[in-house]
């Protein structure tokens, strides 16, 4: 079968590999659209490992099911999660699913860029989730990086009144941007280096959409009647990113590190302000079955519209062009790769 293999961002061959054959408790499932996530092309976390076949926010159809299978059928339409947690060690009894060492291990046969996957029993017990009939392949691929967005908010105990300033309007950004309007945020600030990303970060519900160039704390405190934002959410991973994201958080507030740097980078923390100001600190990985079925329910009926970020539908034999446009990050929000055509 045809594959999109990656070697580095500026090489994604179309090759062909071998079809995947599933064992006992496994289901074979064809790819109807796979998207391609900003963290598939950040080369310092994938370039070590390539060639390899990436993508892992996928929706498809189950066309085989292995012996012992029974919650899913040839035919089911679903999404299905790569990384899965265990359930039962201290982490994950404890609510840290993330961090579970099984949730780091497991994936699915080979990736998301490709005609069909193998799905291993134990992501079939835990990570396939049937799509409701009214959502579309698409909205589907938009499961995993929302329940990513709805666990980020979730650890920063966002509620409805709460100030946010999202800073980086990417994809991620916008996807905050989204479900802090859903969840009745107060005020929604946005900022980015791109306009096109500024217009999108208002089309989707920011308040206020800010050059990051700008002073963007004094931006803020203006916007807000004098006081700073409740939550400060770090899309974007550069230092000052960070300073201004920390410079625009109200006392008692909450900055959610979202975007992460490379192993072994420094941040630019001021503790004793930081100790001062009462300020809480928290960061998030993945999306947990719980709260995968809280971004499922959240598109099914429509309290988050994703179908509008879809900017580019893409043919596998063009995912070249599909890495360039995230990689660059000029004018794309959500590019769909279509592995049956």
């Amino acid at each position: 079968m045809r594959a999109a293999v990656y070697y580095n961002n500026r090489d994604v061959r179309v090759e062909e590999v071998p079809f995947p054959k599933i064992k006992e408790g496994e289901v074979l499932v064809k790819i109807e659209a796979s998207g391609i996530c900003g963290s598939d092309v950040m080369e310092w976390y994938r370039i070590k490992k390539a060639p390899l076949v990436l993508g892992h926010e996928i929706a498809g159809i189950i066309t085989e099911v292995g012996a012992g299978v029974t919650k899913f059928k040839a035919g089911d339409r679903v999404t299905v999660a790569h990384h899965v947690p265990c359930n039962t060690c201290r982490y994950c009894l404890s609510g840290n699913h993330s961090v579970c060492d099984t949730l780091r291990t497991t994936s699915f046969d080979p990736g998301g860029f490709c005609e069909y996957v193998r799905v291993p029993a134990i992501n079939v017990d835990r990570g396939v989730f049937l799509l409701p009939d009214s959502m579309s392949f698409e909205e589907g691929t938009f499961a995993e990086p929302l329940g990513c967005v709805v666990r980020g908010f979730r650890t920063a105990r966002m509620e409805a009144g709460k100030n946010v300033v999202v800073i980086g309007s990417g994809m991620s950004g916008l996807l905050h941007i989204k479900l802090a309007k859903a969840l009745g945020a107060g005020k929604i600030i946005a900022t980015d280096i791109t306009d096109f990303r500024l217009d999108a970060a208002v089309k989707y519900g920011a308040d206020l959409a800010l050059k990051a160039d700008t002073d963007v704390p004094a931006a803020v405190k203006h916007a807000l009647g004098g006081r700073l934002a409740d939550i400060v959410v770090i899309c974007v991973a550069n230092d000052k990113a960070i300073e201004q994201g920390l410079k625009s958080l109200d006392k008692g507030g909450t900055i959610l590190f979202f975007a992460p740097k490379e192993p072994g980078a420094t941040y630019p923390m001021p503790l004793f302000d930081l100790w001062r100001d009462n300020i809480t600190i928290v960061n998030s990985y993945a999306s947990p079955p719980f709260d995968t079925h809280i971004a499922i329910d959240l598109i099914a009926n429509n309290r988050v519209n994703v179908a509008d970020m879809v900017s580019h539908r893409l043919g596998l034999g063009q995912a070249q062009e599909g890495f360039t446009l995230v990689s660059e990050a000029k004018q794309s929000i959500k590019v769909i790769l279509e592995p049956q055509r």
